[in-house]
């Protein structure tokens, strides 16, 4: 059983930056595509952004692009969010997922298709 722990959320101004890491305990990482997701309050659970395996292949949510980059490194059995020049509207718990895969090139969009949650960090962004 894949256990995932989010850290390094926090308050910051508008146009900071955070870095937030996930990592893994109960199993190795490297079998999986892994996802970042944001719920705000009194909203869904949206998709942020994702990366394969291999980490060769990510994607992302229009609203983060160019703003917002996914890693991972196997070896530490952690993946990062680094999320540059942040809005007051990027306010939301982060959750970190991870999806099972037999592909190291694929990951995942949709947060049916992820096995394993971590129970989030909050990320404020104060105007």
């Amino acid at each position: 059983q894949v256990q995932l722990v989010e850290s390094g959320g926090g308050l910051v101004q508008a146009g900071g930056s955070l870095r937030l890491s996930c990592t893994a305990s109960g199993g190795t990482l490297s079998r999986y595509a892994m996802g970042w997701f944001r719920q705000a309050p009194g909203k869904e659970r949206v998709f942020v952004t994702t990366i394969s395996w291999s980490g060769g292949n990510t994607g992302s949510a229009d609203s983060v692009k160019g703003q917002f980059t996914i890693s991972r490194d196997n070896a530490k059995n952690t993946k990062y969010l680094q999320m540059n020049s942040l809005k007051p509207e990027h306010s939301a718990v982060y959750y970190c997922a991870a999806a099972s895969t037999n592909f190291t090139s694929v990951y995942k969009t949709q947060a049916r298709e992820y096995d394993y949650w971590g129970r989030g960090t909050q990320v404020t962004v104060s105007s």
